[in-house]
């Protein structure tokens, strides 16, 4: 007996009732599913708000980012974004799949990485990324520290600027994210901030030039008063340089700009030569364990950098990452930091910029 035979031997109504209920499972059936690779996509357009930006995390062609992203929609039958000319934003039902979204791959992070350990005896890579300061003078001591606790892991390292190490992390390429808070502190939504060290700003001048107690830099010998008004700057990003070029004209009003650079390390070797002065954190100035000479620091009023590891909360309790991260604010909080001296008086006041 078919099963068409069996529907007429039925009450109309309960025949019915059947073949709509074989219909629906085989609409079910034919109905594509989620994958966890249109999740990772949603997440990175959701963080990042551009597809251009997102398609750089993730490392894929725009075209198929987009493509994904439409076969998501589809699937969950509604728009997850408005598109805008500029700019995506989430929809109601974005909002409400962003949360859920980030609990399943983070469960399926914790899975792969909790297989990790029954691999066979291949080595653990710890992937992080990090400003040059705190990768030179912080991890070393950390590093060396986690590996007597875990002698088969290895790292792979890479020295990157503040918006590319967050996008990496966005990436999946590092697991941490070594850098100035204060540099990404709207774009990290999603990772916890470790705190590691207060690095406070300075102003860097060559040995020669002693401030010590001067109230008016006019006072100064004329080749030292030469020296104080020849600055060199840091080119890091449009706000970031308009912030130090604003605190050169509000405290050295005649100062002239001789030299532009894109490493705090360059322009402290600049100033060591004789070149001018600059605006540098204090772990710049330090090589090694030791601070450097041939230059005086001074303290300025402005606000420190923030120095964190950023990472997603699974490495917070997960190993080796925990133990790395708890050895980086061990590091942090033994650091000596090098001898830096009082405010000069004629600079100890009020600053409209903070850096």
């Amino acid at each position: 007996m078919t099963d068409d035979d069996e529907d007429r031997t039925l009450p109309a109504d309960l025949g019915a009732l059947l073949q709509t209920g074989r219909q629906r499972t085989a609409l079910r059936a034919r109905r594509p599913e989620i994958t966890l690779h249109q999740l990772r996509i949603f997440w990175a357009v959701a963080h990042s708000e551009t597809l251009t930006r997102a398609a750089k995390q993730l490392g894929l062609a725009q075209p198929s980012l987009s493509q994904q992203l439409s076969k998501l929609e589809t699937t969950v039958g509604t728009r997850l974004f408005r598109r805008h000319s500029n700019e995506m934003t989430l929809t109601e039902a974005g909002t409400y799949l962003l949360p859920r979204a980030e609990q399943i791959l983070r469960n399926m992070q914790d899975l792969e990485d909790g297989l990790g350990q029954f691999s066979g005896g291949h080595r653990v890579t710890v992937r992080l990324a990090g400003i040059n300061s705190v990768l030179r003078v912080v991890l070393p001591a950390a590093l060396t520290s986690t590996q007597s606790k875990f002698p088969d892991i290895d790292f792979d390292i890479q020295e990157s600027a503040p918006a590319d190490i967050l996008e990496m992390l966005y990436g999946r390429r590092v697991s941490i994210g070594l850098l100035a808070a204060n540099s990404v502190a709207e774009a990290s939504v999603g990772f916890l901030q470790i705190p590691i060290i207060e690095d406070p700003y300075v102003l860097v001048v060559p040995e020669q030039l002693n401030l010590d107690d001067i109230a008016d830099p006019r006072e100064l010998a004329p080749p030292d008063w030469a020296m104080l008004n020849r600055s060199i700057q840091f080119i890091f990003g449009t706000q970031h340089a308009k912030r130090v070029a604003d605190w050169y004209d509000q405290m050295l009003p005649e100062h002239r700009v001789v030299a532009q650079c894109r490493s705090f390390e360059v322009a402290i070797g600049l100033v060591r030569a004789g070149s001018g002065i600059c605006l540098a954190p204090a772990l710049s100035t330090v090589s090694g364990s030791a601070s450097l000479d041939g230059v005086r620091l001074y303290r300025i009023n402005a606000d420190a950098r923030r120095i964190v590891a950023l990472v997603a909360s699974q490495y917070r309790r997960q190993e080796p990452y925990a133990s790395l991260i708890d050895a980086l604010q061990a590091a942090g909080e033994t650091l000596a930091l090098p001898g830096i001296r009082p405010t000069p008086p004629f600079l100890d006041r009020a600053s409209l910029s903070e850096f």
